[in-house]
Formats: C-alpha cells, structure tokens, sequence
C-alpha cells in the first residue's frame, strides 16, 4: 500500500495521508502543467530546508524558547473577537494535530520529503525554470504611464517535421507575436510550453492557460460578453490589509472595502461559480467575509479548507497554539448561483467536503499551493491575487 501510495505521489505530487488529509508537493503539482520546461525545487522551495537539521526533530532548548514565545505573544485576557478566534481554533485543531501525526507517521514519505529540494530533472529530461538573478517589479512597472506601451514577446516552438530522421527531431522552428503586457489577455491556446520575453527576463507561459495583469480598476475587463464563457472556478487571494510592518515591506495591502466591489457575480458562468478565497486567521477578517463580503458577491458559505505548513524535517513551521503566527491558513469555499442556477442544480451539485486538511512544505513568502489538474475541478479557473 505504501509503495503504491509513493508511486502515485511521485506522479501526482499528492499523498493520502488520511481519509480527510493530504500532503502535496506544489513543484509535481506545477509540473503536471508543463511540457518543456520544469520548475525548479531547490528555486520553488527558498525557505525551511535547513540542511544541517532537515532530519533532526526540534531540541528540547528550541520548544522552550518557542514556549516563552508564545506566554510573551498570547494576551493575557482575550477579549470578545478574541475569544471568538479562539473557538474556530480549537475546534479545527484537532483536525490539524491528526493530519500532522499521520505525517509524522509516514515514514516513507518523510524520506521523500526531506529531499524534495533536491529531487530535480534528470540530465537532458527537461529545461528547469529558476528564477531570474533580480527580478522585474510588475507592480512598478504598472504604476508608470509608459506601462500601455510595453508589450512581450511570445515565442512559440515547433517540432520542424522536415527534419526527422530516425525519429530525431534534428530541428524547432520558432513563431513570435508581439503583445500589450498591461491590461490585455496573454493566453496560450497551443499543445506547448510558450517562452516568453519581456526586458532581457524569460517567463514560461504552461499550455492552456493565460494571464491578465492589470489592477482592480481594470477587473470589469474580465467579465465575459457571453456568460457561458464565463468561470465556474474563481480562487481570490487578496493582499489584505495588515498593521505589520513586515507585511507591509513585503507587498503593498489594500483596505477591505475595496475587495466589496469585486464583480464576482458577473464574473461567474451562467451555471454558477465555485468561489474559493484565502483568509488569514484574524477574526476580524472572517467576520467581515461572512457578513459584508459573501453577501455582497452572492457567495453562499459551503466549507472550509486548512492549509498546515511544515518543515523539510515533517515539524510545523511554528507552534500550533500561538495565538497571532499559527502555522496554518484557511481556504473558504461557497457557491455563486449564475443565471440558469436554481434550487433543483443546487440539489443535483456535489457536495463539498468539509474541513479538509492538505500539508506542504511553503515556497516563498505569501506564495500559496496551486491547483493541479483534476477531473474534479471544473475546467475553466479565474484566479486573483
């Protein structure tokens, strides 16, 4: 059963842990997209892959540290929206604690895991996507007013069959179009990975998949002409609003006001949306979705996802009790009912299970686990972050 289990992760990137657990490995997941090219693990996974203790549990003289930590961080009185925060987490904790023992417990995949920064491409398998020495600053980019006029490069790559021989492809031919980067849909329609090309940095554009970068003044952009082309699959990570100053340096954060006016109803397929929204553990957030933001976008409340992160070593990146850095953020699924949707296709919807549970070891900071493909998830996705 093990091996079974190892082989399916191998080409999967997702490992049953429990009937309501899963550990995923994002860089499988992201390569399952590609043709090409893959992505990199040791690029993919910059942080909590310390080899000098990858395969040693914490020392006794790190948990009290982490104790003291955490009498120093957590209130001494808790106050109503507190109190209320702490409720959600002790009834989720269980969940979580029950998940990372079935991990700990997995021995086999711990070996994996502890070596997943190094489990790259074999030699002459496929080109590795890492990451540019300094990175383009899109948001800058954006902000200027010479940002309509940039445009990228898109070279798409063909086996030229005018040269085979013996089955060898001897030769590529190379097409390009020339596009807007800014507020203009970049997709990739074809069978092959898209090289793309924007001052002197390459960017890998997966097949069947495209992008839209602009900001929310532009959103109105996306609704569809026709709603049958519309998404019945819209995953939201906001960069919402934080008083740390970290965070702040990390990315700039909007207030919560603004993500009210979000069209996702006009967004949704005629036959209705699975919105999918990224939360942090602050009450005061969930309060706001719950009452102001999923009314407002016609979202109806279905489950709730955690996400438990760990260390190359299978330890939680943090103390599971500490009251403001929990080492885990939640998903909040809901329904948008579109035009043809009524009570009989809400009836007739499957079920979405609740309080799911799926582990991995983060990639960079802010940066979430991506989809993978799946005859579960509907075919067409909006994501916004």
């Amino acid at each position: 059963m093990k091996n079974n289990q190892l082989q399916l992760f191998s080409e999967s990137g997702i490992y049953q842990l429990t009937s309501n657990a899963f550990f995923i490995d994002p860089v499988r997941i992201l390569n399952r997209s590609y043709t090409r090219f893959r992505v990199s693990p040791s690029t993919y996974y910059s942080r909590f892959f310390d080899s000098s203790n990858s395969t040693q549990v914490p020392k006794a003289s790190e948990d009290s540290r982490k104790r003291k930590r955490k009498q120093k961080k957590k209130p001494q009185s808790l106050n109503e929206r507190e109190q209320i925060a702490d409720r959600r987490h002790q009834e989720v904790k269980p969940l979580l604690l029950k998940a990372h023992e079935a991990l700990i417990e997995a021995t086999d995949l711990l070996k994996v895991l502890r070596n997943l920064r190094n489990d790259g491409c074999a030699v002459g398998e496929c080109k590795e996507l890492s990451e540019e020495s300094s990175e383009l600053s899109f948001m800058e980019l954006g902000s200027v007013w010479q940002a309509p006029l940039y445009e990228i490069v898109l070279n798409y790559y063909q086996d030229d069959k005018t040269f085979h021989n013996g089955g060898s492809v001897l030769a590529q031919s190379i097409e390009q179009s020339v596009t807007p980067v800014f507020n203009n849909l970049v997709a990739n329609e074809g069978s092959c990975d898209i090289e793309a090309e924007l001052f002197n940095h390459k960017y890998i554009i997966p097949i069947r998949s495209c992008f839209y970068m602009s900001d929310l003044r532009q959103i109105e952009n996306l609704i569809p002409a026709d709603s049958d082309c519309g998404f019945n699959l819209i995953v939201i990570d906001p960069p919402w609003e934080n008083g740390s100053a970290h965070q702040k340096l990390r990315y700039p954060t909007l207030p919560n006001r603004y993500y009210l006016s979000l069209p996702v109803k006009q967004l949704c397929h005629t036959s209705g949306s699975l919105v999918a929204l990224w939360v942090t553990n602050r009450e005061k957030l969930r309060g706001f979705v719950e009452n102001d933001l999923f009314p407002k976008w016609g979202v109806k409340y279905a489950a709730s996802f955690y996400w438990l992160k760990v260390k190359a070593n299978g330890m939680m990146t943090g103390e599971l009790d500490l009251f403001h850095h929990r080492p885990y953020e939640c998903l909040l699924l809901g329904y948008c009912e579109g035009k043809e949707t009524d009570s009989d296709n809400i009836k007739r919807l499957n079920p979405i299970p609740d309080n799911r549970v799926f582990v991995s070891v983060p990639g960079d900071y802010s940066r979430k686990p991506p989809i993978g493909a799946s005859d579960n998830f509907p075919p067409t996705i909006a994501h916004m972050n």
